[in-house]
């Protein structure tokens, strides 16, 4: 058991480096953090890695200052602050962290009780931590982005479907609405993954996504997630139904949406990190929609979508885990646990 007064082991970077540089990624010894008022101390068990964590590790400039990544993570809660209602010291937990706070590559971290969800009982602390940054992303996209309701009907296009995003999106959207659901994949082993997840119909989005779509839903799908917008629009304004929507997760650099008027399509935004970083007025619907996520799996109505999972927690292992992401063809999720 690690003292609040003594240090603690992370991993974290100071510049930007290609992955199988050795120092891209660092262990290190850092102070124990101190908590606030409405945070939780969790002892970390499993992190998992997203596009995020890639992107943040990739795109720094030289800096004295080591930074912790990791947003996803499960495990049990050693301390609380002084406001604190929904936790005790003991329970365990799954989260997301937030962009602007110290990640979860570290033995200790804190995190705002707002944005923590009860970790599913079903599952062990790699499955959980695997679910969360996802979970979160996919739920704002459904039902804060798309406001769908359990009897919405309609076409919902899923690219990059085994994907973390996709893998969880999939499968609300199969428990929560009445959509259907066409998921895209290029590789075998993905499209068996989709096909897992849920899926209605599984397309391969490398060779005429439009013919495909136009076979499937003559006159266009009404939703679409993007995790890859970047070249997409003019496809989007020949896939997708007049008045249809779209969700992007990705940030492209000078994108022209003018195609999109002609079919009155509507363009969202989403960012799972927005409500924490803003300090919404219901930045606790992220716990909440955890809580709710957590009780579908134990229900058996949800599954992990953790695919790969490598231990202990460190540098070395968080390298691999990161290469495996940042190739593009990940399957589900990455997961590192454990410490030694």
């Amino acid at each position: 058991m690690i003292r609040p007064t003594e240090n603690m082991r992370a991993v974290a970077f100071r510049r930007g480096l290609p992955v199988e540089d050795p120092e891209s990624l660092l262990d290190i010894e850092l102070p124990v953090p101190r908590i606030g008022p409405r945070d939780l101390l969790v002892m970390v068990e499993a992190v998992s890695v997203n596009p995020v964590d890639v992107w943040l590790r990739a795109d720094r400039e030289a800096s004295e200052l080591a930074r912790v990544l990791g947003f996803d993570a499960a495990g049990t809660v050693l301390a609380t602050g002084a406001s604190v209602t929904r936790f005790r010291p003991g329970d365990e937990v799954f989260y997301a962290g937030s962009i602007d706070r110290p990640g979860t590559d570290a033995q200790l971290h804190a995190v705002d009780e707002r944005i923590v969800g009860t970790k599913p009982a079903t599952l062990d602390f790699a499955r959980a931590a695997a679910l969360p940054l996802t979970a979160i992303t996919a739920w704002e996209t459904l039902f804060d982005r798309f406001r769908l309701k359990a009897d919405s009907e309609g076409i919902l296009l899923v690219l990059g479907g085994a994907g973390g995003v996709g893998s969880i999106l999939i499968q609300l959207a199969k428990e929560l609405t009445s959509m259907t659901v066409i998921a895209t994949a290029s590789r075998a082993e993905s499209a068996e993954w989709v096909r897992r997840m849920g899926a209605d119909h599984v397309i391969d989005h490398s060779v005429d996504l439009g013919g495909q779509i136009e076979a499937i839903v003559p006159g266009g799908v009404t939703h679409v997630l993007s995790p890859h917008s970047d070249g997409m629009i003019d496809t989007f304004a020949e896939i997708i139904a007049p008045g249809g929507e779209i969700v992007a997760i990705d940030e492209p650099h000078g994108l022209d949406l003018l195609p999109l008027k002609a079919k009155s399509i509507t363009w969202h935004w989403e960012l799972m990190f927005t409500r924490p970083v803003f300090q919404t007025e219901d930045m606790i619907e992220q716990g909440r929609l955890l809580d709710l996520v957590s009780g579908m799996v134990d229900a058996g109505r949800l599954r992990t979508t953790l695919r790969e999972q490598l231990s202990p927690i460190d540098a070395e292992n968080l390298r691999r885990a990161h290469a495996i992401v940042e190739s593009g063809r990940a399957v589900g999720k990455v997961v590192v646990s454990g410490w030694e």
